[in-house]
């Protein structure tokens, strides 16, 4: 049996797959100052379905994939170890500096940011290599252990290493870690060359910090998460969710935790994708996970999932600077626990504050009494407070209709224009966070199919797609889980660096031919060892490049080795192909500087590529209610029960079609027929 696992702000999501490939659903409370006794309270949910307990349940398992915001909210909330940075005498400021960039550049009474690591914290090493690799200055030892005593006093956790062009010779970087294991036993240090081997000296400075700075946190939820499940009866291998759309063994993620940072969101575009594909034939889609906490967007583009070269947590220039690239996830506050409230001017507003899992929406009855995207769809009739979750969570209406009545009364409207102008706000902060991904990317939407998932993504879904002009919505059936669908879906993946800089002017063919098969060494290791007992494996080519006298680099698919002219010539194609599908012009006479290369190999566990969602029983179908819609009013709508659909069913709006896991709104105008696979695909009316 396969587990696949993601811990979101409210809910905990669980993906069962049995040996003989068939794949239940499972949901529980998330449990945020103890994410894994959620996560054991989800597998329990599951035992109990599959009449075992929760020792044989876990017994039978041989994967455990995990997605977790753990690190990134250890980030945000300042929860990371006390973090010492190690430089080249002179380099003290290279995280005060970052790379010049500002997001308001005529601004001079913005205060510049923090940086990562205090200046307080970071010591200057004697040492200098030059860019071909000669050493220039020595590394002074005596320097190293001074600091690393000084490091002891102050009570440092971790220590990042970041010496310049460490990543042409790294014996010295090597040295320092050899010292600190020496004076500093038992605390964990990055180098920057082995970690992130990348040209830009801020961003590889900034990657190495964060890396440590997490080092201690995710090391002891890493072990705690083993251990429990170990304790709990579960002997398989225990993965973790990546950035980049791969998943990592718990304990690589606990020696390099910044390849998670971005953890959970990443799985989604993955599973999008393949529905996209399945349910319409399309290759490009808008792929959103609609929680209780975000709405996180992103894009399938011809088939791939692009990713994001600038992650920044929080604002750009300002944030922290993650320095990997992951997969470009466009993430707003306005999940079903978004908080709707009324600014000092008037307005309404939803979001970004969450009521989370604790206390909740107001109708949970839990404490929380501010209005939020739950209370207000149940307040119009949407969301059924006696079915919530199959039943198995009840609501309470009236505490939801009084919650909503604090927005109503100021702004002297009926309880269901106001929870309607709730459901409102929040599609367009919905749309706009589209719109950030396609539009300006260069994307239509209208020429791209809608993914749903999430377990709020069924209360505005077709809203959302009628405001973008999307012709179609797809509502997987594992869609209240697609987030650990991706996961179950997903490959164990690694990426290794090289920085070796050629001109195609003058290409170093003898150069190009010992890097890549350097990398090609590390993917075969990997294959041999974390990867073995893989049915399939891959190693692709990619490079960061860009024109002769250009300051910033785009990554291009190598189709070989640049083992030829022929196949540098394929390269240079494809390089203006790239360069003008992202900027709208390509520069053919220019030559192209290529400054790092990257080696991605994927392992894939198990043989069919999708989900089998384990046929549920016909229930009783639910009674006909009353709902608000804006274009009708309030109006009798029929309840559809989403398992009792036929194949080829089609069910016209206005109506509501429910599960045990998510409530689908299907607007006046819009048409829902159930799929061969089990999904709703939703033909959407478009808006005038």
């Amino acid at each position: 049996m396969r587990f696949a696992i993601d811990t979101g702000g409210t809910f905990t999501d669980l993906i069962v797959e049995d040996d003989e490939g068939e794949c239940r659903m499972f949901k529980a409370r998330t449990t945020p100052d103890d994410p894994i006794t959620g996560l054991l309270n989800a597998l329990t949910l599951a035992a109990d379905a599959y009449g075992m307990t929760l020792g044989e349940l876990l017994r039978r398992g041989e994967i455990l994939v995990h997605g977790t915001t753990r690190a990134i909210n250890a980030i945000i909330t300042g929860r990371t170890a006390r973090t010492a940075l190690l430089v080249t005498r002179g380099h003290r400021d290279v995280l005060v500096l970052r790379e010049g960039g500002r997001s308001d550049p005529f601004n001079f009474t913005d205060p510049y940011p923090q940086p990562y690591v205090p200046r307080s914290l970071t010591f200057e090493i004697p040492e200098r290599v030059r860019a071909d690799g000669s050493v220039m200055v020595p590394l002074d030892e005596a320097a190293v252990r001074a600091a690393a005593a000084e490091l002891a006093s102050r009570k440092i956790e971790a220590v990042a290493v970041c010496l310049l062009w460490s990543i042409i010779n790294p014996a010295h970087e090597m040295r320092i870690g050899e010292l600190l294991a020496e004076c500093l036993p038992g605390v964990p240090f990055t180098l920057s060359h082995a970690l992130n081997p990348t040209i830009r000296e801020f961003r590889r400075a900034s990657s190495a910090a964060v890396d440590a700075s997490l080092k201690p946190t995710m090391g002891t939820y890493m072990r705690t998460l083993e251990s429990r499940l170990h304790e709990a009866g579960f002997a398989g291998r225990t993965l973790v969710v990546t950035s980049g759309a791969g998943v990592i063994d718990a304990r690589d993620a606990a020696e390099a935790p910044i390849h998670i940072v971005n953890s959970g969101p990443s799985m989604a575009p993955l599973a999008g994708r393949h529905y996209a594909l399945m349910e319409s034939g399309s290759h490009t889609a808008i792929v959103a996970d609609t929680g209780g906490t975000t709405y996180d967007v992103s894009l399938v583009r011809k088939g791939h999932i692009p990713t994001s070269r600038e992650t920044w947590i929080g604002e750009p220039y300002r944030g922290t600077m993650i320095g990997f690239p992951w997969v470009d996830v466009k993430s707003v506050g306005a999940g079903g626990g978004s908080i709707a409230w009324i600014d000092s001017g008037g307005l309404l507003r939803v979001g970004p504050k969450s009521a989370g899992a604790v206390p909740g929406p107001a109708a949970y009855g839990r404490g929380g009494v501010e209005p939020t995207v739950t209370d207000a769809s149940i307040a119009l009739g949407h969301l059924d407070p006696d079915y919530f979750l199959g039943g198995a969570i009840k609501l309470n209406r009236d505490l939801a209709v009084a919650a909503i009545r604090q927005i109503a009364d100021p702004l002297k409207l009926g309880v269901a224009e106001a929870a309607n102008a709730i459901i409102s706000i929040a599609t367009e902060n919905m749309v706009q966070a589209i719109v950030d991904i396609t539009v300006n990317q260069g994307v239509d939407p209208r020429q791209a199919v809608l993914v749903g998932g999430g377990g709020a993504a069924g209360l505005n879904s077709v809203r959302i797609a009628s405001r973008l002009g999307c012709r179609t919505l797809i509502i997987p059936d594992t869609g209240a889980a697609l987030s650990a669908a991706g996961a179950m879906m997903s490959s164990l993946k690694a990426d290794f660096h090289a920085a070796f800089f050629v001109s195609t002017s003058s290409l170093d063919f003898d150069g190009v031919k010992r890097t890549l098969d350097r990398l090609s060494s590390r993917c075969r290791a990997f294959i041999d060892g974390p990867g073995a007992g893989a049915v399939e494996t891959a190693i692709t080519f990619k490079v960061d490049a860009r024109y002769d006298t250009q300051v910033w680099e785009i990554e291009v698919l190598l189709r070989g080795k640049l083992a030829s002219e022929a196949e540098l010539a394929s390269f240079v194609q494809d390089f203006h192909l790239t360069h003008e599908n992202l900027f709208g012009f390509s520069d053919p006479i220019s030559p192209i500087e290529i400054i790092a290369w990257t080696a991605e190999v994927n392992c894939r566990f198990r043989e069919q590529s999708g989900l089998r969602l384990t046929s549920a029983a016909t229930l009783a179908e639910r009674p006909n209610r009353a709902a608000y819609f804006h274009s009708t009013d309030w109006v009798d709508v029929p309840v559809r029960q989403f398992n009792n659909l036929v194949i080829g069913e089609a069910v016209s709006g206005p109506a509501i079609v429910e599960s045990s896991f998510t409530t689908i709104v299907v607007d006046p105008g819009a048409v829902a027929t159930r799929q061969q696979s089990g999904s709703l695909l939703i033909e959407v009316e478009q808006s005038q």
